[in-house]
């Protein structure tokens, strides 16, 4: 048996933009085909650069020390990047419900870290700013 590579399922439309709905699913082993209307589910709601985030998270076992390392961005960048596809899921982060006081936290450990000689104002800047691009 010849394994054949499969495009992943595009979930918008090339030409409108709308969202696709899977009406045909095909069985390659025995040529069976169904019709009907099917969900793609909540992870077909996924960007190409989503999934990767995923995949790497995944074979990350989450540790966010080396999610942060194997795509080679920040520790804020991999929280914001793990808080979109939670939203993409259709869940809620503690983000959405702590509203901008988690980013004020996060300030104000940056500047005491920064205060208490624990970091260089050059990263206490990287971090902020880190903060402020997403």
């Amino acid at each position: 048996m010849s394994i054949r590579r499969l495009n992943p399922l595009p979930s918008q439309c090339p030409v409108c933009g709308g969202e696709l709905e899977v009406v045909r699913v095909h069985c390659p082993t025995c040529d069976s085909s169904i019709e009907g209307h099917f969900s793609a589910g909540r992870f077909g709601n996924l960007t190409p650069q989503q999934w990767h985030f995923v995949e790497t998270f995944i074979r990350c076992k989450g540790k966010i020390k080396d999610v942060e390392v194997a795509l080679d961005i920040s520790y804020p960048t991999v929280v914001s990047r793990l808080n979109d596809v939670i939203r993409t899921l259709g869940f809620e982060t503690a983000d959405d419900t702590a509203g901008t006081s988690v980013a004020d936290e996060k300030r104000r450990d940056v500047l005491d870290r920064l205060n208490q000689g624990k970091i260089s104002a050059k990263d206490a800047l990287r971090l902020l700013e880190g903060d402020a691009a997403e």
